[in-house]
């Protein structure tokens, strides 16, 4: 099975298991024989084909030095994570990141000049984990997103409107729900594994602060957990679809009226559904609420045991930060995604109308990803309690004061961390 973009907006993903995959004898290291440098350059294997050709190309067009690409099966994360301690790894690397770990181990290049006078034409809700301390250690390619995907005639023959509030929300399943169909699908485990901090952000929280603290201490994070257990208890949840969150199959299938999902569905829902659907942010909860959108973006890196630092520094801002066609053509040639560059992503031809535009808007306007403070300790910590209070129906209150004493922990370990 390939990987596809869309796996970086899994909320409970974390580095899994397996081994440094074996490499080619041809990793573009040492002088080239025309004067130029060898920058080797990697990528994880994406499921849309015609990717890899793309990339190929653009590093052909790159006259200043003979880059080589390689395409990465496997577990990439745990593959580039390896690579950065040896000196036969990649010069330039696309990563889901890069972490904090990388970043405080000094393993990935400062490319904060490389955005000078565009860095506020990037996505700001995809640029700031991939910043520290003020810092851009990798530069956004494309984004993902999820938001909600919902039935217009299905609505309407049940007199209910697209909802705007998280308590619409609940209400608006409960009325759709009848012995065929359910009123809302978050995937097969209710939405714990998916959801993630959303539901937070969608309360006026977050997950960390600016300054570094737990973003939920806040009576309004139960609140909000709570009524997704309302769904949960009230039967108005698809479980146990053919398919998961992340494929509309359900949605298309007339099992639900409602879907939560990714970006990357629209044109499949689009040609199937015409005009028969809309698309909603996760919807705001309480006084300080606004509506959230999960968005991520994997980004281009440069290791620091490269022997050619500068050469690839250069070689990055060419294709992610002057090649604007190519950056373009890589979001939406292959796939549909939305370019990291703001600019970008309004004149897409592809996103300029319809629920492409609206996802674009909700991608600027709302988007939200997951904090580079934010560790897996503090992820599995959170998940696990998500899942107690929406399957369960435990606690919110309990379960959220546990889980801010292990986050409060952990983001007291990471800040004093050289």
């Amino acid at each position: 099975m390939t990987i596809s973009r869309r796996t970086l907006l899994g909320a409970g993903a974390g580095l899994g298991a397996g081994m440094l995959s074996a490499c080619g004898s041809n990793t573009g290291r040492g002088s080239g024989s025309s004067g130029g440098v060898r920058l080797a350059q990697w990528y994880h294997q994406y499921g849309e084909p015609g990717t890899e050709q793309a990339v190929q190309r653009y590093a052909a067009a790159y006259k200043k030095a003979h880059v080589t690409v390689q395409w990465r099966p496997g577990n990439y994360d745990q593959q580039t994570a390896a690579a950065l301690l040896t000196d036969s790894g990649p010069d330039v690397f696309e990563v889901n990141g890069p972490s904090l770990d990388q970043i405080q181990g000094g393993q990935v290049e400062d490319l904060t000049a490389l955005l000078d006078g565009v860095r506020d034409d990037f996505n700001p809700a995809v640029l700031a984990p991939k910043t520290y301390r003020g810092k851009v250690y990798g530069i956004p390619q494309t984004i993902d997103m999820q938001m909600l995907y919902y039935r217009k005639s299905m609505l309407r023959d049940a007199g209910v409107r697209a909802p705007r509030t998280l308590d619409e929300l609940v209400d608006a399943a409960h009325k759709l729900t009848s012995s065929k169909v359910k009123g809302l699908f978050l995937g097969n485990d209710g939405g714990a594994g998916v959801l993630g901090g959303t539901p937070l952000y969608a309360a006026g929280l977050s997950l960390v602060t600016e300054d570094g603290k737990a973003g939920f201490d806040d009576p309004a994070a139960a609140r909000t957990l709570g009524k997704l257990h309302r769904l949960y208890a009230d039967e108005s949840l698809l479980l146990g679809a053919p398919a998961d969150w992340s494929d509309p199959s359900a949605f298309l299938q007339g099992l639900t009226a409602m879907q939560w999902s990714g970006l990357w569905a629209l044109p499949q829902v689009q040609k199937e559904l015409g005009d028969d659907f809309g698309v909603l942010p996760f919807p705001a909860d309480g006084p300080e609420g606004r509506p959230a959108v999960p968005v991520g973006a994997y980004g281009a890196a440069v290791s620091a045991r490269s022997r050619h630092k500068e050469a690839a520094k250069e070689y990055v801002k060419w294709l992610w930060v002057e090649r604007t066609d190519d950056q373009e053509d890589f979001a939406l040639g292959y796939g549909f995604h939305i370019p990291a560059r703001i600019s970008l992503a309004r004149k897409a031809g592809k996103l300029k109308s319809g629920a492409a535009a609206d996802a674009v808007r909700f991608a600027t306007e709302n988007g939200h990803a997951q904090p580079l403070l934010w560790t897996p300790a503090a992820q599995a910590a959170y998940q696990d309690a998500l899942s107690r209070i929406i399957k369960d129906g435990a606690s919110p209150e309990g379960e959220l004061r546990g889980v801010v004493r292990k986050v409060s922990a952990e983001l007291d370990r990471v800040r004093h961390t050289s």
